[in-house]
């Protein structure tokens, strides 16, 4: 078992120093990641065409990266767009990894590229746990996939710079909770921003697009806690780990932990946490909180990764 616990350790290693890398190189061309997590059938294909094509008609330089298991149908939708579009298949693979992609981007990502949204394999567990040497994460999750998918998910949710709830044009038809929602948001990433999309509508059209380009100018993403106690615990600060303490980047080692991996979407890693965070929401479309100077590092990114205060809007 030790021996499957090592292993997995040296391949996220490994990944991340090749996040890293593809971090510092593209930065240097003046190029941000965007990486879009999200369950099968959330809408992010839908929300993100739309994002594109805002994003062409402003001006801004984007492209898009959309890894699947098969078929380019999504590449062929986000084509529609105008804007440099690339399918990857992963031929079974359920993530993306650093490497992988930064081999895809060689020779094809134009110069000029101001922001790169990789809308990455239809998962909420294998993907959280690779950096792609994105500066912003954003989680997505449909008002039809439950309130409880936060406590599902937590590395997921929990590694989250933003979270996008999509499709609320029919969360009254399907009697979707926001309170719950925002609330479970909150036990396992306390203070990140939550944005409410209908793709049909138009409800929070360009939210995706406004975040990205702020946090390529600079602006510092939200510091989600599990990050920042991930990387205390890597340079060996002192912890009182309680028995539902989250040891590794996705794994409750608790003394009931199945080590074994189910790669489709269904598993659940049995994650507890302990935050107690009790926050009064209105039905506004974005949930918000103020965010101080943080360093890039506490924000789950390597050292030298730009900071800077993110305001409250």
């Amino acid at each position: 078992m030790c021996r499957v616990v090592d292993l997995r350790q040296a391949v996220l290693a490994k990944n991340d120093e090749a996040a890293h890398t593809l971090r510092a190189e593209l930065a240097a061309r003046g190029t941000v990641i965007v990486n879009l997590l999200s369950s099968p059938g959330s809408g992010k294909t839908e929300l993100l065409e739309r994002e594109l094509l805002l994003a062409r008609e402003r001006g801004v330089p984007v492209a898009a990266l959309t890894a699947d298991l098969a078929t380019e149908n999504d590449a062929v939708r986000l084509a529609r767009s105008g804007v440099p579009v690339k399918q990857v298949l992963t031929d079974g693979l359920c993530h993306l990894e650093a490497g992988m992609l930064g081999r895809h981007l060689d020779g094809w990502l134009p110069g000029d590229t101001r922001l790169l949204f990789v809308e990455n394999v239809g998962n909420l567990v294998c993907p959280a746990s690779y950096d792609l040497g994105e500066s912003l994460r954003v989680v997505l999750a449909s008002v039809t996939e439950g309130e409880d998918k936060p406590l599902k998910y937590p590395t997921a949710f929990g590694l989250a710079h933003l979270v996008v709830v999509t499709k609320t044009d029919i969360a009254e038809a399907v009697e979707f909770d926001q309170a719950a929602f925002l609330a479970n948001v909150q036990q396992v990433n306390p203070g990140v921003e939550v944005v409410f999309t209908s793709a049909r509508r138009g409800a929070g059209a360009g939210a995706l697009l406004d975040r990205a380009l702020a946090v390529a100018g600079g602006t510092a993403p939200h510091a989600p806690v599990m990050a920042q106690r991930q990387r205390a615990e890597a340079h060996g600060h002192d912890h009182d780990h309680g028995p539902d303490h989250d040891h590794g980047p996705d794994h409750d080692h608790g003394p009931d932990h199945d080590h074994g991996h189910d790669h489709g979407d269904g598993h659940d890693h049995g994650h507890r946490h302990d935050h107690d965070h009790d926050h009064p929401h209105t039905g506004s479309h974005t949930h918000r909180a103020g965010h101080g100077h943080v360093p890039s590092e506490a924000a789950g990114f390597p050292p030298g990764a730009p900071s800077a205060v993110v305001p409250t809007r």
